[in-house]
């Protein structure tokens, strides 16, 4: 079994085949199990917000509230401020915090919420702890996370089997949990939540420019990003079998009756007392 640490690499970097994704995430596409209870007033905070275009759509369903965005890399938070100033949106900041360890006093937010994070941290556990201690009562504990097992994609491609074997050895290696979404309901139970509502829901890439775009960026991202360079300083792939990879990518890409599925794991949790 892996030990538990309390921190991790960051397997995917702030790559440009990296930011292609998270720039594409929206509220609507990425959130959609939490905004039904969301109320112009709440003071959220979104934890690993990245560049922020989550929080930018969080910030804008609570107009009377406020929205903090939180990550550990600062220059990714100058383009998360971007973002929101881009949007015209005065209710929302982005300081540089970690989650094993949040700088806010207890019982300060009517939610707080984590997108596709708890798979990247050493203790999910303790990160969850984190974010419950800073929630009001009553309020909501949200968190969505990938399962790297439960992809699945046609045709089939042995170029792709090597892809998601490699990727899920160079997560772990790097102390997260690439299959996070089957655990995120039994993390919560954990930390302590007993009012834990588990959902699941995924992304689908078939149409043209889909597979075009989501092939791409693996692609690029499996020989240009940090995670290429971790997977070969890390002894877990050669130069030579990256670049088969992300041919295998291109290949899939290109297959007229190509699709891709992504199942994630949701929780929303209520705290008691």
């Amino acid at each position: 079994m892996q030990k538990a640490q309390e921190t991790a690499f960051y397997t995917h970097g702030h790559h440009e085949s990296v930011l292609r994704s998270h720039t594409w995430r929206t509220a609507a596409n990425s959130a959609a199990y939490l905004l039904g209870v969301l109320e112009p007033h709440m003071r959220i905070l979104d934890v690993g917000c990245g560049p922020g275009t989550i929080t930018a759509d969080l910030a804008a369903l609570v107009p009377d509230g406020r929205v903090t965005g939180v990550d550990r890399a600062p220059e990714i938070l100058e383009q998360a401020r971007a973002t929101a100033a881009g949007r015209g949106l005065a209710n929302v900041g982005f300081p540089v915090a970690d989650v094993h360890a949040l700088d806010f006093p207890d019982d300060t937010f009517c939610v707080v919420h984590a997108h596709q994070v708890l798979q990247h941290v050493g203790d999910p556990v303790r990160a969850l702890r984190e974010m419950v201690r800073v929630t009001k009562p009553g309020g909501f504990v949200a968190a969505r996370d990938g399962d790297y097992a439960a992809m699945t994609w046609y045709p089939a491609s042995p170029g792709l089997d090597d892809w998601l074997e490699l990727y899920r050895r160079v997560a772990r290696a790097n102390g997260g949990e690439p299959d996070a979404g089957r655990r995120l309901k039994a993390w919560a139970l954990r930390a302590g939540l007993t009012d834990v509502r588990a959902t699941s829901s995924t992304w689908t890439f078939s149409a043209p420019d889909e597979r075009a775009w989501w092939s791409g960026l693996w692609a690029d991202r499996t020989v240009a990003s940090a995670y290429a360079r971790r997977a070969i300083e890390g002894g877990h792939a050669t130069g030579e079998e990256l670049r088969a990879v992300a041919e295998a990518w291109r290949e899939w890409g290109r297959a007229a009756a190509g699709w891709f599925g992504v199942l994630h794991g949701e929780i929303l949790c209520r705290k008691i007392g």
